[in-house]
């Protein structure tokens, strides 16, 4: 972006997918090899952020913890938002009987946090990545159909729909063609955001261990077993704390510069 903000956070994050895509390559360690005779070290020139309980290289781990937070929190709000995008298109386009249906289950869901939501899914799923990226895509859904509707509600009545209309073209093709696109840009952004919230709700579920399952890192599960550690080696939750913090503020700061940049929070406000 060509503000100060979205340059800082735009690079931090090309950082960070950089560091997930490559973690087989960047990582010092194997992220699984444990080496007892170095248990709980401290930081130093061989292990630069330390090592855990078992003699883990403490950076290959967030290395390789980055590329399961990010992947799954991304499939997730991709699939949530293709969903909402579907369901809030066909309701704000078509109206009726299917809309009141889909909203009132759409408002009975966004009346509990997400991550009760998440936590119930997963105890009916089951524990593991599949079952994470599932909850937080049902957690999300919500948000995006209710965006999605508002902005086909507000489109459809435009003069150049009603034009199109006029020249006889279908539903799919003035749905596809021309509500959905002008209604994305709002969506794109908002997903954006939620993307951060939903790299602290995997990061929840994988410290309650209900996430990526051992020996598979992720940093929620790196902050849950470090919390045992904590006066010993309290690198071991500091670090992959810091690193979820850091990912949602830049993804944070990201997502409102585009938002300045095209100027949609109006759009995003009104849904």
């Amino acid at each position: 972006m060509a503000t100060p903000k979205g340059g800082v956070s735009g690079a931090f994050l090309l950082f960070l997918i950089g560091a997930a895509l490559l973690a087989p390559w960047l990582s010092p360690f194997p992220y699984d090899q444990q080496d007892l005779t170095v248990m709980n070290h401290a930081p130093s020139a061989v292990h630069w952020f330390g090592t855990d309980e078992f003699g883990r290289d403490v950076l290959s781990r967030m290395i390789t913890g980055a590329r399961t937070s990010l992947s799954v929190s991304v499939t997730a709000i991709g699939i949530s938002v293709f969903l909402g995008l579907i369901l809030g298109a066909t309701c704000g386009y078509f109206g009726g009987a299917l809309d009141r249906v889909v909203m009132i289950a759409v408002d009975l869901t966004w009346s509990f946090p997400e991550i009760l939501i998440a936590l119930m899914l997963v105890a009916i799923v089951g524990p593991g990545l599949y079952g994470v990226v599932l909850a937080i895509a049902i957690a999300y859904l919500a948000q995006f159909t209710r965006l999605t509707r508002t902005q086909v509600m507000s489109l459809k009545g435009e003069t150049y729909i009603e034009a199109t209309v006029n020249l006889g073209a279908g539903h799919a093709h003035i749905l596809f063609a021309h509500l959905l696109p002008n209604a994305l840009t709002p969506v794109l952004v908002a997903a954006m955001l939620a993307t951060g919230d939903a790299i602290i709700l995997e990061a929840t579920l994988g410290f309650f261990g209900l996430g990526a399952q051992p020996p598979t890192p992720s940093w929620g599960a790196m902050m849950s077993s470090g919390t045992a550690q904590l006066f010993v080696a309290p690198w071991v939750i500091l670090l992959p704390g810091l690193a979820v913090a850091l990912s949602v503020v830049f993804l944070n700061l990201f997502g409102d510069a585009i938002i300045t940049a095209l100027d949609v929070r109006t759009k995003i406000r009104e849904a």
